[in-house]
């Protein structure tokens, strides 16, 4: 009885616990003022980066009512490290944000503590498929974290509302993504740009490194370590202040990935770059001549030197590049590249690394090696594309989508000793030792020891490979990097076949409305086109895959303990027939994507025979009215010949009056004098005066149909095929200003066809000529068709006539005006293609670059 008393009066303590922290939070959350020097912080069991981690959690997830998306996440993480508010690393890695892939300064260090705050189910997660289909993680604080976080202190609270709010005010920053830069913004309208795409450069020396296994012959690579001493510079772009956990000794690099090669590209690179030539290599552009046949020509970009190692004709090129593009001041890198490329398609791009910084040789840092990799895969990659052909720099842009230069590579780092030497296990410690390797490898996945004083570390895209007998597995690893590039290639040829997919979804709907939407027609055959020579593209780049995958060969088990030990770990056996396997899978999805399209011609098809039968029920109808006309005009040409035949009546007649009739007022006495004299007295008298009034009322009426015909030739008439999707009620508003003469109306299955014929009221607006104008437009769909404008500028005043320049401006202008127009329904670039959105993206940062000059 004792035991249960003890234990309810326990639980009574702890609930008015909770309710007096309870109604601290109501008053913290309700502005009230309190003494925070007094406030003793409770204990919540996590680190203070973990706590204001979780904090911006709960500010963002708005009580547990909304997600966090990962990558917003990621740049606020980026974003509090640089204004002090954590206490991380972050180190520049390359990730795929909707379709593209960017460079992103993302801290290791904070990812790990987002998923033991996961672990800890504090965060709950959640998998979201999107547009670009690869799903995209989301987070929510838990109950359990809520009550957590109801421990926080109020200063490191307040420290996390510097990153999170707008300066001076209680409105929530969020990170968006406009296809190249990430944003902050609030509701109200304030945005910033975030620096979480620029990466800094750090100052290094490096010579060029080819492995033993890849050459055939040729001098060896020259070395720079007399220029070691030149990275040692005092200036630093490096943002944060780094921890450095591990470092290691005599490192070399090669970073690996496939380029779609055969014999001919091999044969044709060679010439490219003078292998066969008597003087080899020299210095290479990127730059195409426009004008071969000319005299002299300027190169203002940076050129890289070409300096060939050793060749076969049809099966690889080894040769050294020295790369001399423009640095930022104060920033020395002396770059140079062992690169090896063969009919296979694995391209290798090997660096010994000199120094680093004020580190010469020995002790790099694993926070510098990583800024220096993303200056090797950028720049590798600038190597390759000016030396390839102008069809395989199609294929990479098509594969990546625009992206090609900063496609993700495989990375292979090799190092005499790594400082703090530890078994495998022990780097595997999901704390400071694995978030250091995440920086250089990507995600850890495993670690092992293959000998006693050799580990070897697999990470999502890369190696690290580290002890004194490192250097003697080159061959095996070499043959797993040809294999690993391979397998990277192939993972984005797949996500390329669900783009396609996509694509071709989209132009399936838009196949769909073509009878509602006039602008279909060109669009889908646009689309098909483009479709059709990615489909035939990817199918040739299949075909490269599958003859490198044939002529591959798999290196025989080591006899020695530890090259049995690294070959069992690379699992280099079965890797050929995975990708054989997945390639294979492949040419299934090339074969129904080929069929898909053919169904999307047939239907493009029927949709122009629609069109065409369409214009052709116009043209019979326009045919009939002909017909119509012409029974008119007949009608027409039998009351000319009745007139006709009148008027010789009445023209004998008064020739009868002339001869023979009497006129009264003859007989008056007032003009009796004038008759008798002049008329009866005067031979040929009164026929004359007829004659001369016949001439001048013919004169009168001659001049006035001259007129009339010349003020009737004097018109402009203006044809604007429209086509532009609007606001039907704005337009109806618009008519009943004006005063209408004509009306007709078709309806059909689709559409409801609108003509409408008016005339502006105010003819000085005008010119004082009031134009008729006649429009077009289908009501249902919503889209202006046509416009025809009617305008005699003889009839305006001369010096206020308008030209027919003029008075398509004015009238498209008065259309403007009044926002008739539905810009955004007539957007179609939400369904444009993907090459043609990055396109679009890519022309926006041009602009914004020109405006900025």
């Amino acid at each position: 009885l004792y035991f249960i008393i003890a234990i309810e009066g326990h639980m009574a303590d702890e609930d008015k616990e909770f309710k007096d922290e309870l109604d601290e939070s109501e008053e913290e959350s309700s502005g009230s003022e309190t003494d925070t020097d007094s406030e003793e912080e409770e204990d919540t069991g996590l680190t203070e980066n973990q706590n204001r981690l979780l904090y911006l959690c709960e500010l963002h997830s708005d009580g547990g009512r909304k997600w966090m998306r990962k990558p917003a996440l990621i740049v606020l993480i980026y974003e509090g490290i640089v204004a002090n508010v954590f206490d991380f690393d972050y180190a520049p890695q390359s990730d795929l944000i909707e379709n593209r892939r960017v460079w992103l300064n993302i801290s290791q260090e904070g990812k790990s503590d987002i998923e033991f705050l996961r672990e800890e189910e504090l965060l709950a997660g959640l998998q979201k498929p999107t547009r670009s289909y690869k799903p995209v993680t989301c987070y929510q604080i838990t109950k359990k974290g809520m009550g957590v976080v109801k421990k926080i202190s109020r200063k490191d609270k307040e420290i996390v509302h510097e990153v999170t709010y707008m300066r001076g005010s209680r409105e929530l920053l969020e990170a968006e993504w406009d296809g190249n830069d990430y944003w902050l913004q609030s509701k109200s309208g304030y945005r910033r740009k975030s620096t979480i795409t620029d990466t800094e450069d750090v100052s290094y020396v490096s010579s060029a490194y080819v492995p033993q296994c890849l050459r055939y012959g040729g001098r060896p690579t020259l070395s720079n370590a007399h220029r070691a001493h030149e990275s040692a510079v005092n200036t630093n772009q490096i943002r944060d202040n780094l921890d450095e956990v591990i470092t290691l000794n005599s490192v070399s690099i090669i970073v690996a990935e496939y380029v779609p090669f055969g014999a001919n590209q091999i044969v044709q690179l060679n010439n490219n770059v003078g292998s066969t030539e008597r003087v080899q290599g020299g210095f290479i552009s990127p730059d195409v001549d426009d004008n071969a046949g000319g005299t002299s020509m300027t190169d203002d970009h940076d050129l890289t030197s070409v300096d060939i190692l050793d060749y076969t004709l049809t099966h690889h090129i080894n040769f050294e590049a020295e790369i001399r593009f423009q640095e930022e001041s104060g920033v020395v890198q002396v770059e140079t590249f062992g690169v090896s490329l063969n009919a296979e398609g694995t391209c290798f791009y090997g660096m010994q690394v000199e120094a680093v910084m004020d580190r010469i040789k020995d002790n790099i840092s694993l926070d510098h090696l990583a800024r220096l990799l993303v200056d090797v895969q950028q720049d590798s990659s600038a190597i390759v594309d000016s030396i390839i052909s102008e069809y395989q720099r199609e294929l990479m842009q098509l594969i990546f989508l625009g992206d090609a230069s900063n496609r993700n590579k495989v990375n292979l780092i090799i190092a005499n000793e790594i400082t703090p030497h530890l078994t495998a296990e022990e780097y595997m410690d999901k704390g400071e030792y694995e978030n250091e390797l995440k920086q250089v490898i990507g995600d850890t996945k495993a670690a092992y020891d293959i000998s006693e004083h050799d580990t070897l570390i697999f990470g999502a895209y890369g190696l690290l490979v580290c002890g004194p007998n490192s250097r003697h597995h080159e061959p095996l690893l070499c043959a797993y990097l040809q294999f690993i590039t391979i397998d990277i290639f192939v993972q984005n040829y797949f996500a390329r076949m669900w783009i396609l997919s996509a694509d071709m979804e989209t132009t399936n709907k838009v196949i769909e409305v073509s009878e509602s939407d006039p602008t279909s027609l060109a669009r889908i055959r646009y689309r098909i086109c483009k479709l059709a020579r990615d489909i035939i593209q990817l199918d040739e780049i299949l075909g490269y895959l599958l003859e490198a995958l044939e002529i591959i060969e798999i290196p025989p088990e080591p006899p020695e303990q530890a090259g049995r030990s690294l070959y069992e770990r690379l699992e280099i056996s079965g890797m050929r027939s995975q990708l054989v396997r997945r390639t294979t899978d492949l040419k299934k999805n090339i074969a129904g994507s080929q069929r898909y399209l053919d169904v999307l011609r047939e239907r493009a098809h029927v949709v122009s025979e629609g069109k065409m039968f369409e214009l052709n029920e116009n043209l019979e109808a326009n045919s009939r009215k002909l017909c119509n006309l012409q029974s008119y005009n007949s009608n027409t040409a039998h009351s000319l010949q009745i007139l006709q035949v009148m008027f010789a009546g009445m023209l004998s007649f008064d020739w009868l009056d002339r001869l023979t009739g009497n006129w009264t007022v003859m007989n008056t006495t007032w003009l009796e004098f004038i008759a008798e004299s002049m008329i009866r007295n005067f031979p040929f008298g009164w026929f004359i005066i007829s004659m001369l009034i016949w001439v001048v009322f013919a004169w009168v009426i001659l001049k006035a149909f001259n007129i009339l015909n010349w003020r009737s030739q004097g018109v402009i008439t203006i044809k604007q095929r429209m086509n532009r999707r609007i606001f039907v009620e704005k337009l109806r508003d618009l008519l009943k200003t004006k005063a209408r003469s004509f009306e007709e109306r078709k309806y059909d299955l689709e559409k409801d066809i609108v003509t409408l014929t008016y005339e502006e009221r105010d003819h000085r607006d005008w010119g004082n000529s009031r134009p008729k104008i006649i429009i077009e437009y289908d009501e249902r769909n919503q889209y202006l068709l046509d416009i025809t404008l009617h305008y005699n500028k003889r009839v305006a005043s001369k010096n206020l006539a308008f030209n027919a320049t003029e008075l398509r401006e004015k009238l498209l202008g008065e259309f403007q005006t009044l926002g008739i127009y539905d810009e955004e329904g007539e957007d179609h670039s939400a369904d444009a293609l993907a090459v043609d959105k990055r396109l679009a993206i890519e022309q926006r940062i041009n602009a914004e670059e020109e405006e900025g000059e």
